[in-house]
């Protein structure tokens, strides 16, 4: 079986730590996890969909960016999961290719 890590691959969003609190303000440690959803976005450049595993909030940031090259464009590489830095400069080769 494959584990896929809980993390968002455009935003760089991890599970975070915090407590839970009973009503008698008893505290136990829990996780936060982040709401990611399994995607296929669609690139104008590549012409192409791609199958990303993002957060909800990455989601509407892509859509109010303008889809999903835009969204690379500006995106740091620090965030990005290994697959979609290597979407992002295909993307910049192909507008490369085309200017």
């Amino acid at each position: 079986m494959i584990h896929m890590s809980r993390v968002c691959e455009l935003t760089g969003k991890r599970p975070m730590v915090g407590n839970t609190c009973s009503h008698a303000n008893n505290k136990s440690k829990r996780r936060y996890l982040p709401n990611l959803n399994d995607v296929t976005l669609q690139s104008e450049t590549l012409n192409r969909g791609i199958k990303l595993r993002i957060s909800a909030a990455a989601l509407r940031s892509v859509d109010h960016r303008g889809g999903l090259d835009a969204f690379l464009a500006k995106a740091k590489d620090t965030n990005l999961s290994a697959s979609a830095l290597k979407v992002k400069k295909e993307i910049a080769k192909a507008q490369v290719a085309t200017a």
